[in-house]
Parts: C-alpha cells; sequence; structure tokens
C-alpha cells in the first residue's frame, strides 16, 4: 500500500524539499500551499496533488484534508512546516505582527493537526511530524516571538505525544539549524524603529552576525531527509535535530549552565 503524507509550506524550502524527497520514495504528496496557482513543479509530478491551505485560514484547512483523502483515500502523516519568524525589537513590533507569529507557527500548526486527526484515529496509525528548530532549544537575540513560538511547538508536541499514543499515532519534532531557505527572505520579517536610539547599537550588531552566521546553513534536502527517517523508522523517538550544526549546538547547550552559554551567544553576535 502507498503511504500518503500532507505537507503544509510546500511551495519552497523544507517543506518544497520534503515534497520532493517522498516523491521519489514512492508516496503519495499532498503538497499544500498558499498560493498553488503559482506552482509549476510539484505539478507536473505523478502522485502529487498540489492543493491550497494556509494556516490562518480555517476553512482551507478543512478543504485541503478533504481534496487529499479525495484523491488518495488516506493521510499517513502530517508534516506541520509552514513558518514565519518575526524577529526585532520588541517595543517596535506591531501587535498585529506578534499575533501572526503564534497563528501561523502554533495555532495553525494545532488547528491543521485538529483537522487530520479524525481521521488518523480513525486509522488507529499515523505519524505527526512538526517541524520545529534550534530556535525552540535555544535563543538568539531579537527574536523573542520566534522563539518563543518553537519553545510553545517543543512543549505541545511532547505533550500531545502522550495523548496521541493511545490511538496509535506517533508525534516526532523535527529540528533543524540554520537552513538555506526563503525563511531569511519573505519568511522573514524584521521591524526596526531607528528612534529607538539606545537600541541601534545592538540591532546593528545583530545584522551583521546575522550573516555570518547564515553563511553555514545546511541545504534543506538534509532536513527533508531527516523527515523521511523521523516518518518511517518505526520508532517512538521523540526528537529528530536535522543536520550536524543543529545536532552539536542542542548538545552544547544541553551539557552548558545558562551563564556560559548565554554569554557565548552575546561574543557570537557582539553585543
Amino acid at each position: 500500500m502507498t503511504r500518503t503524507i500532507l505537507i503544509t509550506g510546500s511551495s519552497s524550502g523544507i517543506g518544497r524539499a520534503s515534497a520532493r524527497h517522498f516523491h521519489e520514495q514512492g508516496w503519495n504528496v499532498i503538497a499544500t500551499m498558499r498560493g498553488p496557482e503559482r506552482e509549476t513543479e510539484l505539478t507536473a509530478l505523478d502522485n502529487v496533488l498540489v492543493t491550497r491551505l494556509d494556516v490562518q485560514d480555517s476553512a482551507s484547512i478543512t478543504a485541503a484534508v478533504a481534496a487529499g483523502l479525495e484523491r488518495f483515500g488516506r493521510i499517513d502523516v502530517l508534516l506541520n512546516n509552514a513558518g514565519y519568524g518575526a524577529y526585532g525589537l520588541l517595543e517596535a513590533i506591531p501587535m498585529d505582527k506578534a499575533r501572526r507569529q503564534f497563528d501561523v507557527n502554533v495555532l495553525g500548526l494545532l488547528e491543521t493537526t485538529k483537522a487530520v486527526l479524525p481521521h488518523l484515529r480513525a486509522n488507529g496509525s499515523g505519524t505527526v511530524i512538526n517541524i520545529s528548530s534550534i530556535g525552540g532549544k535555544v535563543t538568539f537575540p531579537l527574536g523573542t516571538l520566534y522563539h518563543g513560538t518553537k519553545f510553545a511547538v517543543e512543549g505541545l508536541s511532547e505533550a500531545l505525544h502522550y495523548e496521541l499514543a493511545e490511538i496509535g499515532v506517533k508525534v516526532k519534532i523535527v529540528e533543524p539549524g540554520i537552513v538555506d531557505t526563503d525563511f531569511g527572505g519573505r519568511s522573514f520579517d524584521f521591524t526596526n524603529d531607528e528612534s529607538l536610539a539606545e537600541y541601534q547599537e545592538f540591532v546593528r550588531a545583530f545584522r551583521t552576525a546575522q550573516t555570518q552566521v547564515a553563511a553555514g546553513a545546511d541545504k534543506p534536502e538534509v532536513v527533508a531527509e531527516t523527515v523521511y527517517r523521523a516518518a518511517t523508522d518505526g520508532t517512538d523517538r521523540l526528537r529528530y535535530p536535522a543536520g550536524q550544526g543543529a545536532t552539536e549546538l542542542i548538545a552544547h547547550r544541553t551539557a552548558t549552565d545558562d551563564a556560559t552559554f548565554i554569554g557565548g551567544i552575546r561574543t557570537q553576535f557582539g553585543i
């Protein structure tokens, strides 16, 4: 029996790489995105359904799940990948951006999961994979909102795994490091207010160091391979760091006290 995965945020980055990888492994893929009318590559692949899903639009979530089930008959894995990054000075960030950050990364993830769960429960099997980040284990400057959402993904996923185990469904958390994706482009929303003069040297130091840190980014295909392993290894393992950088950083954070680790981050960012 051919297995089926539903992926949110398939238009670029980790979502697109995962759609390709699962397709190459012979899976059916429900590749969802906010603007499917602009997609050309994935729509040309056999056994791939490209359909609209905006995690901030409840009706689109329901419709995408229904379309996937109509096309393939079942869903075996849900990959909650859609994400958004609001960085910047908390004093400067409007509350609508703060709400969007939590709507996309947390509430949208929960609503999509809720939409798929009745089907997984009826099957008595399945896997929910949530894309977290090293940003759900460690923090960087000016990431108050983003890190808040990724720490939330870590906690809600760990808690959810207890109840879903009762219906035969696994929960997995994939934790990428810095990845060469559009997260640094249209999915990255930086807010500053130059009239807040007291912060500006700090902001400049962050922006300079941000470019240097991004230079060592992993390719999204590395994360896609980790997602595939999480979906197919048959274990109850909960967390999967994705990429050597993520593995090393998470291990370093676990072994290091707060003052030492945070001091290292300050040095790295020149603050």
